[in-house]
Parts: C-alpha cells; structure tokens; sequence
C-alpha cells in the first residue's frame, strides 16, 4: 500500500487527534496508506506548519489544515485516484 496521506500534528492536540481518527477512517475505507508525522521530531516541519496543525498532505501537498473534513478528504482522495488510473 502506497502512502499518499501525511498527517502532520503532535501530540496532547485534541485537534490533531480528532484529524487522525478522520484521516485513519477515510484511508482505510478506501485502501490508501497514510503516515503521521510530529512537528517536534522534525524542526523544518515546525518552521513551515507550528501554526497550522493539524495539516493533511495528500502527495505532498497541503489538502487541509486544523479541521478535517472527511467528505472532502474522501472525495480527493477518489478523484485523484480515478486520474491517476487514467
């Protein structure tokens, strides 16, 4: 399984946990692998995102910050995957 989702958060956020109960229900719903990843293990991630966790990366780029919207996630996620099979 290809991970093509990255959460991007910390941990003690009651956002960032909200996001990974969404994000682990979409992707396994769908079939597509994710990864987390803690802004304080990595200082470039704290540069660019500190402000903005929980932030979800769908092949590297910015899908959505603080609030995830699974719908909305679900739906990338599908039509992305129906491009990329074109």
């Amino acid at each position: 399984m290809n991970t093509r989702v990255t959460l991007v958060g910390k941990q003690d956020c009651h956002l960032c946990h909200e996001a990974r109960e969404q994000v682990s229900n979409v992707c396994d719903e769908l079939g597509i692998g994710w990864q987390e990843l803690s802004i304080l293990d990595d200082p470039g991630l704290y540069d660019e995102y500190w402000e903005k966790i929980p932030v979800v990366l769908i092949d590297g780029r910015i899908h959505d910050y603080w609030r995830v919207d699974p719908r909305r996630l679900r739906r990338a996620l599908s039509d992305n995957r129906s491009e990329s099979s074109d």
